[in-house]
């Protein structure tokens, strides 16, 4: 495998994220198309369901000789570019997308103007950021995955047995001892 290869997202037709995922692999190009599992609710039941968690849009690792052939795949319509080139996206982005489709259901995206040089904190093994902070009655909480590569927050909720408290800050417990 080449370590001149990225990570780029590749527009695709309305809805054909899941075929153009199928033909570039039989193309023998290496891509990630994130599903996202969605409980639906019918008239009579509910559902599982497995849906493209990016609309039109497909991520594919190739080096940039290989860009003019991708844009010759059908059901590619264009490259996500970036000031006149294409986005290149970091393979970490790529692996939090995955380890957070595969720990949580039901994920949300927000397009949100995130800055590469930000500074943030990340904690679990999905790199997740817990938001929020610790109340009697709460049922769930709230995960948040930064993009920043394509400007998105993937949001989830996390039912709260599910989350373990790693440092407690017993400072307003002394204040109200005193």
């Amino acid at each position: 495998m080449s370590e001149s290869k990225n990570w780029y997202a590749v527009y695709t037709r309305p809805r054909w994220e899941k075929k153009l995922a199928g033909i570039l692999t039989r193309s023998k190009i290496e891509n990630y198309c994130p599903l996202n599992r969605v409980n639906r609710q019918w008239s009579d039941r509910k559902k599982a369901t497995l849906e493209p968690l990016f609309t039109s849009c497909v991520f594919v690792r190739v080096d940039e000789a290989e860009h003019e052939k991708l844009k010759k795949v059908s059901g590619v319509i264009n490259m996500l570019y970036w000031l006149g080139k294409p986005v290149v996206i970091n393979s970490s982005e790529i692996m939090m997308i995955k380890n957070m489709l595969y720990e949580y259901t039901d994920i949300k995206l927000e397009k949100r103007p995130i800055c590469l040089n930000d500074k943030v904190n990340f904690f679990e093994k999905t790199f997740a950021k817990l938001q929020g902070q610790e109340a009697s009655g709460l049922k769930t909480r709230t995960m948040v995955a930064l993009l920043p590569s394509l400007g998105y927050l993937m949001i989830a909720e996390v039912e709260i047995g599910n989350v373990k408290v790693i440092e407690s800050d017993f400072s307003n417990i002394r204040k109200l001892n005193n």
